[in-house]
């Protein structure tokens, strides 16, 4: 069997449903498992209606509920040419009387729990999974009573162990040639039963989990390009889709920032060994990547991606000379404060890293100054070169730079794997940055 997964842009409408639906009825023979996303802009519209909720302005939530609702009805009506089965309208009622009530009780409240806000979020998924497994006459299974995660709302921890059985209970006895079964990415549910979600960008995750707990011959991830490309082809519009990837270079890619799969969809693929197709879902003739644990590329450098804003903190002492025992009093400060660190690079009185933009900094300054001179300098983004053969080519560091022209390296960030460089530059040149390595590494290799 296969797990098919559709992002949000891919069950936009009407329209796009019925091409996902097609796609669907050509790998019915492969017994497929198909995960949603929410319709497009959903999320975001249920995030804006739990805020105005939250602030006391319950007429602008329920406008918002309303938009939701017609928009659904509307792509129903039109899937079933205005004659939605009663099963399927009563479903979306009681769907949109969940999300009313809940709305009214934070407003009631003045307050959004991220309990509440996961209950809510979570309706953008069972809405267009009820509307499309009506559609595609699939069976449909509610994703939390399979997908277990810990209690940590918004971006909950699946229990890859209770997963398994639970998936062999509820999923494979509905599964079998010829039949689809329609399920939810992005959420799942505590041993309590209470509604998680695994944050932004969860349901190529999901598919990962269901994939593996299934022992999938593949997951599909349907989307709206070619596969994995050579950069991001809205900075640099030349970019080529990338026919292989190894496991390690996609989750170097992802983690740094390439916008077509969620980072932590590559560990349950990878333990499991089940390869990850990237697809086009209005192309489906069209290339794609293939994501393997088998595959050996062998290429110098595979693909750039770029993240940022990040913000780089140089941490300076004397007493690091010679001295035992610094870093691990550095980084117990950020382990306290609940920091990740991205890039690490030392020197012998200083340490230099990167963090998030949105860190929190005046509290991790203070216990930092308390032994150390601190350095900030915010605005930066990480540009992240990726190959399997990137430490092992001579000259290729002395290329990579003398590519760069006038832009000015800040911290260089090597050796912690194989294959990946990365790079910290000002943020409002990182855009030029990513087109002169492009052109001058990737454009050359392709």
């Amino acid at each position: 069997m296969i797990v098919l997964k559709f992002g949000g842009s891919s069950v936009a409408d009407a329209a796009c449903m019925r091409q996902v639906a097609s796609l669907v009825r050509s790998a019915l023979p492969q017994s497929p498992l198909v995960v949603l996303s929410a319709m497009g802009k959903t999320t975001n519209g249920l995030f804006g209606a739990a805020k105005a909720a939250e602030a006391g302005d319950l007429a602008g939530a329920m406008d918002l509920q309303r938009g939701l609702m017609a928009a659904h009805r509307k792509a129903a009506a039109e899937l079933f040419d205005g004659a939605v089965p009663e099963s399927l309208d009563v479903a979306l009622t009681d769907l949109f009387g969940e999300l009313e009530l809940l709305l009214r009780g934070v407003a009631l409240l003045r307050e959004l729990s991220p309990r509440s806000m996961d209950a809510i979020a979570s309706l953008g998924e069972r809405l267009s999974t009820r509307i499309f497994a009506a559609f595609v006459g699939g069976a449909w299974v509610d994703a939390r009573t399979v997908l277990r995660t810990d209690g940590v709302f918004g971006e909950a921890v699946p229990q890859q162990e209770a997963i398994r059985p639970l998936a062999a209970d509820h999923l494979k006895p509905l599964l079998g040639p010829g039949r689809a079964v329609v399920t939810q990415g992005y959420i799942g549910a505590t041993e309590d039963g209470l509604t998680t979600t695994l944050g932004r960008g969860g349901s190529d995750y999901s598919a990962a989990l269901f994939g593996a707990a299934l022992g999938a011959a593949e997951v599909q991830i349907w989307t709206d390009v070619e596969g994995v490309l050579t950069c991001d082809p809205r900075i640099v519009p030349e970019a080529l889709p990338i026919p292989e990837l190894s496991f390690a270079e996609a989750a170097e890619l992802a983690a740094f920032g390439a916008k077509v799969l969620h980072p932590a969809t590559i560990q349950p693929a990878v333990e499991a060994r089940i390869p990850v197709t990237v697809r086009h879902t209005q192309k489906p003739e069209g290339r794609f990547t293939t994501i393997s644990a088998e595959v050996r590329t062998g290429r110098p450098i595979t693909a750039l991606a770029s993240r940022g804003p990040v913000t780089v903190l140089t941490v300076s002492s004397s007493r690091m000379l010679a001295q035992s025992g610094f870093l691990a009093r550095l980084f117990e400060v950020f382990g306290r404060r609940g920091v990740s660190v991205d890039l690490v690079a030392t020197a012998e009185v200083s340490v230099s890293l990167t963090v998030e933009a949105d860190v929190p900094l005046k509290p991790l300054i203070q216990d930092l100054s308390a032994f150390a001179t601190v350095e900030i300098h915010e605005g930066r983004a990480i540009i992240a070169a990726v190959g399997e053969r990137l430490k092992s080519t001579p000259g290729l560091g002395a290329q990579l730079l003398s590519s760069l022209g006038d832009i000015n390296v800040e911290m260089i960030s090597m050796g912690a794997n194989e294959i990946n460089l990365s790079l910290v530059v000002r943020q409002d040149q990182s855009s030029e940055a990513l087109r002169r390595l492009h052109r001058v590494l990737v454009g050359g290799a392709a």
